[in-house]
């Protein structure tokens, strides 16, 4: 036997109904309130949009220790992992949106990295990579910030390299009157991955945030001079130089051989020779 509809199906929405026919009713809420709770309603039952992959923020604080850094300074790294995962697009704008750049001191730094990645040279995901280094402006920095990580998570940093290479993540550390806002990926002997990283952020950026050719540059990890690498990974790291050396020899001989075999040899003539009167010589 067919249970009976219960009553609440059938007066479900009612209270609504009558407060919106009572204006002066002290329930009732007005257009823009209405129109507020909607909008809220519509996006607590949107479905979030996932991103390829998850990423974590980190802090980094530093204070004055006894590591040099590229300016001769000495600092060392407070590198925290926040309780910040983002998983979707709604997470990365919940905590972008609350998280102001323009409060965050000198020499400290944020970074946005794929889980299993740290913003760490000596890391072993990062040992072999290298990354691009913009400086801009304060003013422009938190838009080229947030331009930058959404390449990230969307992917189009990740599209710009050669295959088999990968991002890591990107940063974002506060200077005297500038940003230095980073790009790390994890094979610095790919050139076309280098070089690609480039342009896809000098495409996608607009004019007015676009840097001159003077504000950013390259560089491996390795080449830091306060790059430490524990012993077992510099094993790693010197296999992987040798290496790339030994494949950069051989594509040099390889273009030395194709020049030399493409330039045409120069013998005896087998023209007469022709003697003071113009007439050839015996």
């Amino acid at each position: 036997m067919a249970s009976k509809p219960s009553l609440s199906m059938f007066t479900r929405g009612l209270s609504s109904l009558s407060q919106s026919s009572d204006p002066n009713s002290p329930n009732v809420n007005s257009p823009a309130e209405q129109r507020a709770d909607s909008k809220l309603g519509f996006l607590k039952a949107m479905r979030p949009l996932p991103t390829q992959h998850y990423w974590n923020v980190y802090f980094d604080r530093q204070q004055k220790d006894q590591k040099k850094t590229d300016d001769g300074q000495e600092y060392h790294a407070e590198l925290e992992q926040l309780d910040t995962q983002i998983e979707s697009v709604q997470d990365f704008w919940r905590y972008n949106n609350n998280t102001p750049v323009d409060q965050i001191k000198m020499r400290e730094s944020l970074y946005l990295f794929k889980t299993g990645f740290r913003p760490v040279w000596e890391d072993r995901r990062n040992i072999l990579g290298g990354s691009w280094t913009f400086r801009v402006g304060k003013n422009i920095g938190p838009d080229f910030w947030t331009r930058v990580q959404l390449l990230a998570i969307g992917e189009q940093l990740q599209a710009s390299l050669d295959e088999g290479d990968q991002i890591c993540g990107v940063g974002l550390s506060v200077r005297f009157n500038s940003h230095l806002i980073t790009i790390w990926h994890r094979d610095s002997s790919k050139q076309k991955s280098i070089d690609g990283l480039l342009e896809c952020v000098l495409n996608e950026l607009p004019a007015e945030l676009r840097p001159k050719p003077d504000n950013y540059f390259y560089k491996k990890h390795s080449d830091h001079p306060g790059f430490n690498p524990p012993p077992e990974l510099k094993a790693v790291l010197d296999s992987h130089n040798a290496r790339v050396e030994a494949a950069k020899a051989a594509a040099e001989k390889f273009v030395a051989e194709k020049t030399s075999q493409s330039t045409p040899t120069t013998g005896p003539s087998d023209e007469p020779k022709v003697g003071e009167d113009g007439n050839a010589a015996e």
